[in-house]
């Protein structure tokens, strides 16, 4: 049993070769693309920079007293800010300090009250 295939009568499918054929196929994965970028990617981006602002200011902000949480989880008060090396040194515990890199902070705790105050 032989088989053949005439490639030749499929020459529609390869697209007429026109150079225009091809542009108008792509152009609605353009388009798909461009409204991705303007309803999804757009505005994480500027809420992305925001948020980096944000901490930037916080980190800046930091002076003695203040309770934070570092990036490890650990809470803590600042007893001192270094600004020549850019640490602190945080009391963990009652007679426990320790000195960490600003960048390690993560957050300023924040009361009951405050939380209740933002509600």
């Amino acid at each position: 049993m032989n088989i053949k295939f005439d490639f030749g009568s499929l020459a529609f499918l390869q697209g007429g070769g026109s150079a225009t054929g091809g542009l108008v196929g792509l152009l609605p994965f353009i388009l798909i693309f461009v409204i991705f970028y303007f309803l999804l990617i757009r505005p994480q981006q500027k809420k992305q920079r925001q948020a980096q602002k944000d901490r930037e200011s916080m980190l800046k902000a930091l002076k003695a007293g203040d309770k934070i949480v570092t990036t490890g989880g650990i809470y803590g008060t600042i007893v001192a800010v270094r600004e020549k090396d850019d640490t602190v040194q945080l009391r963990i515990a009652q007679s426990v300090s320790v000195e960490a890199e600003r960048s390690a902070i993560a957050r300023l705790q924040t009361s009951e009250k405050e939380v209740e105050a933002i509600k």
